[in-house]
């Protein structure tokens, strides 16, 4: 049964503590750990990632955590993946030429972004399927900040939030209890923080 707070799994990637002071500023009670039976029974799991998605993907399946991600989103059990975080949660990742199983839990795979600079870094406005958004209630017209040089590429569904540098991407996806971010709310300010708190609003407990 899952108990009220916020769980963000530290698998070895991601800027775990300014996750945590902008998800406790948003209204969450938060714990770092890398501990399975805290992230299975808490009220939201955040999956943070910074990095290469293969070394992402790697530390993360030998934790276990693939496991936990599975098990809540099978029960209704929200789950929040940030940045790389959210990139693994994809079919795979293609970085140089190095092709990486992902959790599959999205469709597609995670490619280089074809734009005159690369990285995309900075602020961008995001695109918002009609029909409503938990995650960017009052701030559909806002920027946000993204960090990155790969992306997945928008697929047929709803939930499908979108950004474009160079190409259009993938910013955001809701789909059941998952819920990624490409950009990083944690360095969005205002709005970063507005969206965090419509995800921690959503929790039980």
């Amino acid at each position: 049964m899952s108990q009220p707070g916020v769980v963000v799994l530290d698998y070895g990637s991601g800027n775990l503590r300014s996750a945590e002071r902008a998800l406790v500023r948003a209204g969450g009670d938060v714990t770092v750990t890398s501990d399975l039976t805290a992230a299975a029974e808490a009220g939201g799991l955040v999956v943070p990632g910074v990095g290469a998605y293969a070394a992402c993907a790697g530390a993360l399946l030998d934790l276990g955590g693939d496991r936990i991600i599975r098990e809540r989103l099978a029960a209704g059990q929200p789950v929040l993946g940030i940045c790389v975080g959210a990139q693994i949660m994809f079919e795979y990742g293609d970085e140089h030429g190095v092709v990486t199983r992902g959790l599959g839990l999205l469709p597609g795979g995670v490619t280089q972004l074809k734009a005159p600079i690369v990285p995309h870094m900075g602020w961008s406005p995001v695109r918002v399927p009609g029909g409503g958004s938990v995650l960017f209630d009052g701030v559909e017209d806002e920027r946000f900040y993204f960090v990155h040089s790969y992306a997945a590429r928008p697929f047929d569904g709803p939930g499908v939030t979108t950004a474009e540098h160079g190409e259009v991407f993938v910013a955001a996806v809701e789909t059941g209890a998952l819920s990624v971010t490409q950009f990083h709310p944690e360095k969005s300010g205002d709005a970063g923080a507005r969206l965090l708190a419509n995800w921690v609003g959503t929790l039980g407990g």
